[in-house]
Formats: C-alpha cells, sequence, structure tokens
C-alpha cells in the first residue's frame, strides 16, 4: 500500500537514494532540500532549513493539506564537522548541534501530532555508528549523534500508546559527500594549533574509510524494506562486519582495551 513519506535532506547521499527508490516503489515522497533544485519527477520537492523551524511548520503544513496525513517520517538531513574539541569554533559547534539533534526534534514535534490523530506512523530517525562510540576529532558529530539515540530511546516508550514505532538507523561508512562537506568545517587553525599534527593523521583515515565505503544505494534499499515494514526492528546497524563487530565490543571489552583499539586505527 502506497504511503505519504516526508524524507529530510535530498539533494544528495542517503537521502536522494532514498526518495528516488521510495518513489519508485509507487509511494508518495516529501523530500526537503535547502536550495537546490532537483530534477526528479516522482519526489515532490519542499524548501526547507532545519535551523528555520518556520521553514519546517510550512513544510508539514503543506503536505498536510495536499495529503492528509503522513504515514512516514525520515530524519536523514545533518552535517559533518570536524576538528579538535578545544579549538573548534563555536559557530561550527552550534550549527552542528542546531542542524544534526535539535533540527531533528524540531521536525519530530512538529509531525507527532499529526500521527497521533492518524492512529499511528513510522519515525526514523539516523544516528551513526558515531553514535554508539565517541569518535576523535569528531567529538560534536559523536555528540549530536548520541543525543539521537537517548532521544529516540525515551520517544519510542512515550508514543508507544499512539502505536507510532521510532526505529534507529546507525551507518557505518559510505561513499557519500561527508568528506568534502567536512572540509567546510575544519577547526584547525593551521600549524600554530597544538593538534594539527595528530589531526591530519586521523582525518587521513576517516577521510579513507568513507572513501572505500558502500555506496549509498546499499543503504536505499535498506530503508525502503524497512518502511515496508509491518514490524521493523527498533535498531538498524548498516555497516561493514568490521564495523558491526566494533559497535559490539564496545559493549563487550573492558572500556580502556576498546579505546586502545580505536586509537590504534585512528593511529593516534
Amino acid at each position: 500500500m502506497s504511503k505519504i513519506i516526508l524524507i529530510t535532506g535530498i539533494s544528495s547521499g542517503f537521502g536522494k537514494h532514498t526518495a528516488k527508490l521510495l518513489a519508485d516503489e509507487g509511494h508518495i515522497v516529501y523530500g526537503t532540500v535547502r536550495k537546490e533544485t532537483l530534477t526528479d519527477a516522482k519526489v515532490h520537492q519542499l524548501r526547507m532549513d532545519l535551523t528555520d523551524i518556520e521553514s519546517i511548520r510550512k513544510a508539514v503544513a503543506e503536505i498536510l493539506e495536499k495529503e492528509g496525513k503522513i504515514d512516514v517520517l525520515i530524519n536523514n538531513a545533518g552535517m559533518h564537522s570536524g576538528g579538535p574539541i578545544e579549538t573548534s569554533s563555536i559557530e561550527n559547534i552550534k550549527l552542528q548541534m542546531d542542524t544534526n539533534f535539535l533540527g531533528m526534534v524540531y521536525m519530530t514535534r512538529e509531525v507527532l501530532p499529526i500521527m497521533r490523530k492518524q492512529g499511528g506512523g513510522k519515525i526514523i530517525n539516523f544516528s551513526s555508528i558515531g553514535g554508539l562510540m565517541g569518535l576523535p576529532f569528531q567529538a560534536f558529530y559523536s555528540a549530536g549523534k548520541f543525543a539521537i539515540e537517548g532521544f529516540s530511546e525515551a520517544l519510542r516508550m512515550e508514543v508507544k500508546q499512539f502505536n507510532i514505532k521510532v526505529i534507529l538507523i546507525n551507518p557505518g561508512d559510505f561513499h557519500t559527500n561527508n568528506s568534502m562537506n567536512r572540509r567546510n568545517y575544519l577547526a584547525t587553525t593551521g600549524t600554530n594549533d597544538p593538534y594539527q599534527e595528530q589531526f591530519v593523521k586521523t582525518l587521513a583515515v576517516i577521510e579513507k574509510d568513507e572513501a572505500n565505503g558502500w555506496k549509498p544505494e546499499v543503504l536505499a534499499r535498506k530503508i525502503v524494506k524497512i518502511v515496508e515494514c509491518k514490524n521493523p526492528r527498533q535498531r538498524y546497524i548498516i555497516a561493514s562486519f568490521e564495523q558491526k563487530l566494533a559497535a559490539a565490543l564496545k559493549y563487550i571489552l573492558p572500556g580502556k582495551l576498546f579505546r586502545l583499539i580505536l586509537e590504534d586505527h585512528y593511529k593516534i
């Protein structure tokens, strides 16, 4: 059965491919963009900025006016910054948290009354492997994803009575625009930055992992199955065997030993 789906951030990566596949499956898909104009006629484009509450309200109201309901909300949109905690600019920290966490909160709060009144729905929140473990020089990205984890766990229990399902997605490394986008928000101040040498080493590992990651279509196909699944799981870790193993070891190994494994991987 065709569903009314709202997915944020469809200009590239996961969002772009997921929106297309869902529309190809016959669902009515509304996707948000901040500036870009897309050409896929099957996907209804909405101009929206997660840091602008009024634009969120306007986008949701437009769907409700046209369709009368929203069956699925996919909180996909976000940004990826990088840099040392000490020397990252406050502006970039705030933008990271306002976009990845608070924007997702605002969007969810706007859709919840609709789903309550219609008797149910699905909310799919994008966390990350970085939401299960703190990653060096990605502290604020990890912090935002950790926040999504706690928010989703609490929300799941609160909305159970209204037949609203909350699903967490934890992608590993995928070959998207993350590396390119992150360069716009690097926090180092050049050779005078005390973290510069280590940051360069670790960033090279991060970008190599992303370059060798899976194509976003892999995750998009999984999201389509989750949307169409009657009883989805609470969490889907969509990652390589090594990254799934790391997520499991985080909860098995002593903290110091697990940290040493991460430090070795990131050349610290």
